[in-house]
């Protein structure tokens, strides 16, 4: 007559979990870099009929554009000889079509602004796109 074990067969979730946890871990940090990323003092320009980002092409440069006319990339200040230099070498990397951010505060002025572009194509840059919300910001506290 044939033993039979009183041990169950099972699998081993150990290593499942692991993974899962792995996964959770890098999610949480991918979405907080993004965040800080962007300088939240800027606030965007109200645009309600504008086209919304549905996938975002990674060789996109984010450049901001503060009230005081200040230029930065990733909470960097720079200048706008800098920041050609930069962008040539975005274009040198990932070729002439390397899209280009300008997330402008609502209250920068034109010419702040109009220098980031010259200095995109002075670059060899010409995709560029101004960064708006769809929703109405709430008032600044002084």
């Amino acid at each position: 007559m044939a033993r039979r074990s009183t041990e169950e067969v099972g699998m081993n979730m150990t290593p499942m979990i692991d993974i899962v946890f792995q996964l959770i871990i890098f999610f949480v940090v991918t979405t907080d870099l993004d965040r800080q990323v962007f300088n939240e003092a800027i606030l965007l320009a109200f645009s309600p009929n504008g086209p919304s980002i549905e996938k975002r092409d990674p060789r996109t440069v984010t450049i901001e554009v503060d009230t005081k006319g200040r230029i930065y990339i990733a909470h960097r200040p720079i200048d706008k000889d800098m920041l050609t230099n930069l962008l040539r070498q975005a274009r040198l990397s990932g070729g002439q079509t390397t899209p280009v951010q300008i997330r402008g505060d609502q209250n920068a002025k034109h010419e702040s602004v109009r220098n980031v572009m010259q200095s995109c194509g002075k670059a060899g840059l010409y995709r560029i796109s101004f960064v708006a919300t769809k929703e109405k910001a709430a008032p600044r506290k002084p």
